[in-house]
């Protein structure tokens, strides 16, 4: 859903959402939703997935809100393979969900991939980096034919940048 942010009160009506809007409106989901965990006793789940709080795509007291983090251990690939897995079985992920581009929908037309690589290419250098314990440079000459060494060094200044808000995490599977 769209909160109004008190945007217009403060006359920029025509301007872009800063940063900080964001994580505001990503914040108010975050209370909204703990409010109802708790008045309804229910464990709320974290949505994170691997790949989005590696790079730091998440937000404090906002979407990382939560009791136990399910899908953190997980790559944002292997959840769209482990969604259409799931709808083998019986529809039940709408395929909008699996066909549009990922976004944390918290400005108009606002896609990952306008701050991301794709996440096939993300998640490979997220592999190589936190599970292989690869260094920059064997990252590079691995991937050198399909990623570009300025890609690389900006996602694992990302995943270095972020540890602060991995460490806040809900306990993950």
């Amino acid at each position: 859903p769209q909160y109004d942010l008190g945007i217009s009160q403060r006359g920029l009506e025509n301007q872009e959402l800063t940063l900080a809007e964001e994580n505001y409106q990503a914040r108010l989901r975050g209370i909204e939703l703990m409010y109802l965990s708790n008045k309804e006793n229910r464990l709320l789940l974290s949505t994170g997935n691997k790949s989005e709080l590696a790079v730091g795509y998440c937000t404090l007291y906002g979407d990382m809100c939560g009791g136990l983090s399910v899908l953190g251990d997980v790559f944002k690939t292997d959840v769209y393979r482990l969604a259409r897995f799931r709808n083998k079985m019986g529809k039940f992920i709408p395929d909008s969900t699996l066909t549009k581009p990922p976004s944390a929908e918290l400005r108009p037309n606002q896609t990952d991939q306008d701050s991301l690589p794709p996440y096939d290419i993300l998640d490979k250098i997220l592999e190589l980096y936190i599970e292989e314990n690869f260094s920059r440079v064997d990252i590079e000459r691995k991937l050198h034919k399909r990623v570009s060494p300025d890609v690389i060094r900006d996602v694992l200044e990302k995943v270095d940048h972020n540890e602060y808000k991995r460490r806040q995490t809900p306990p993950t599977l």
